[in-house]
């Protein structure tokens, strides 16, 4: 018997997996740790860094709870593997901003009240900010009305198709669409 048949028999009676050790780049600080390479990024940040800005809610990426800004696009932390991102710059709620030093998505969703029970707004943070760049850098929707326009209207329409992937069990979809506004008008993220 080969040593990876060995393996592949220890690990379906139950036995773990070897631990991959990686770094990771998180909110501009570089943090060594061990995993079992099946982690998922959310549980990396949440059990092993003790990040628990970023939410589980569905762990089937989809809520949005748990979206995190990797390289600056926005991810579900619980799709991907944590050894996936070694060389990547990795953002979660806590890099954007601090609760004396708020970021301008985090001050915009504050003044408009955009959460009730606040479970989903880290995630719909990251992902606002991470929608406004893509706007910023003229990435089309499905609900773009003119795709040739050099600038794309950001109407409450193209908020919501953008955003649809974060979930709001509360229903604050109304002021959320309205702080993504202000931070749009404001030319903050």
């Amino acid at each position: 018997m080969s040593a990876s048949d060995t393996d592949a028999m220890r690990r379906s009676q139950g036995d773990p997996a070897p631990l991959s050790a990686i770094t990771l780049n998180v909110n501009d600080q570089v943090r060594s740790l061990e995993v079992d390479p099946r982690t998922s990024l959310l549980d990396a940040l949440r059990e092993q860094l003790r990040m628990s800005g970023t939410k589980k809610g569905c762990d089937h990426g989809q809520c949005g709870a748990c979206t995190v800004l990797i390289n600056g696009r926005r991810v579900n932390s619980c799709l991907t593997l944590a050894v996936m991102h070694e060389d990547d710059e990795i953002v979660t709620i806590e890099g954007l901003g601090d609760p004396d030093h708020l970021g301008p998505v985090q001050q915009a969703f504050v003044e408009r009240d955009g959460f009730q029970c606040g479970y989903c707004t880290p995630g719909q943070i990251c992902s606002a900010v991470g929608m406004l760049a893509e706007v910023a850098a003229g990435w089309p929707s499905h609900a773009t009305a003119d795709v040739s326009a050099p600038r794309i209207a950001l109407t409450d329409d193209e908020i919501r198709e953008r955003m649809s992937g974060n979930i709001c069990r509360c229903a604050a979809y109304p002021n959320i669409v309205a702080a993504i506004r202000d931070s749009a008008e404001g030319g903050r993220r």
